[in-house]
């Protein structure tokens, strides 16, 4: 069982999907960063000087709150500012996803296509139009 085992992890997808996932798990933190230290300050600034894009919300029941946990211990809150967080983050990643993946496959060579089958030879089409007249018969 433990040679099995062994023989799972080594086959090389298992080896690249965990790869992978690590990768992944670390580009995560890079890209949290790039959205909350550059990019929302930036837009912070465009859209009123805020430079935490989490803190914009709309009570829903009327509430007032200053900060988005307060409003969200008062009631029902459209958290906006939270869900474009979410959206930059991951059209960040999916953007350099797509890169990597286009760059991979430039390097990964293309599988050759199959090679024609070969024409019939004279012989051969004469035998098949022999057997397809005994066919008929």
């Amino acid at each position: 069982m433990l040679n099995e085992f062994r023989t799972f992890i080594n086959r090389g997808n298992v080896l690249d999907l965990a790869v992978g996932v690590i990768i992944g798990a670390a580009f995560t933190a890079i890209i949290n960063s790039l959205v909350n230290d550059i990019i929302n300050p930036l837009l912070g600034l465009l859209v009123g000087g805020r430079t935490d894009m989490s803190n914009y919300f709309l009570p829903l029941a009327g509430q007032t709150a200053t900060t988005l946990a307060e409003a969200r211990a008062a009631g029902p809150v459209l958290a906006y500012g939270s869900f474009l967080n979410a959206v930059i983050n991951f059209l960040l990643v999916a953007f350099v996803i797509f890169l990597i993946v286009r760059t991979a496959n430039r390097f990964n060579p293309k599988p050759a296509e199959p090679p024609a089958l070969p024409q019939p030879t004279p012989s051969e089409r004469l035998l098949a139009e022999i057997r397809d007249l005994l066919a008929q018969r």
